[in-house]
């Protein structure tokens, strides 16, 4: 594009971080990301999502969440699946209290966790021998998230007794 002397936008760049994020080339991805000023363009909740997940997914969470955080300090708010990457892979490098930080950031954000992302949080947790944690989380979770339902927060209290009994 750039030899041909064609000036990309937001969105056409963003395609590109993208792609290179899906591919697991983030170096790319941040590559094009720290040029989007030279062609007049401003990253969006987009442009830094996609790199944080690409980073997540490929096990270079500090950096990720340091995305994330860049992201959330220029006013930006992330989608629903890059919150839950953040969430998940925090969690599985047992990195519970800015896990839990990112959760609370989401649901005041009116984004709701899924199933399986409470499920990764509460029952590492429970792992770590937080059990009393990990029931304090779930009711401030039920307090905070105006879309579980009755059933997921049975589930979810199920399964925690289930795996803190393990």
């Amino acid at each position: 594009m750039k030899a041909s002397g064609v000036i990309p936008d937001t969105f056409v760049l963003n395609m590109i971080i993208k792609a290179y994020s899906m591919c697991l080339e983030v170096d790319e991805a941040i590559r094009v990301f720290r040029e989007m000023g030279l062609y007049g363009c401003e990253p969006n909740a987009y442009s830094y999502g996609y790199i944080a997940k690409g980073l997540c997914e490929k096990g270079r969470v500090s950096q990720g969440l340091g995305f994330y955080r860049e992201m959330r300090g220029n006013g930006l708010v992330p989608s629903t699946s890059t919150y839950v990457i953040i969430v998940c892979s925090l969690a599985m490098e047992r990195r519970f209290e800015e896990a839990i930080e990112v959760v609370f950031d989401m649901l005041g954000q009116s984004r709701s966790p899924d199933h399986l992302t409470y499920k990764t949080v509460l029952e590492g947790l429970c792992r770590e021998g937080r059990v009393d944690d990990a029931f304090e989380l779930l009711d401030e979770c039920k307090k905070r998230d105006a879309s579980m339902g009755e059933k997921m927060y049975k589930t979810l209290l199920e399964d925690l007794h289930f795996s803190c009994r393990e």
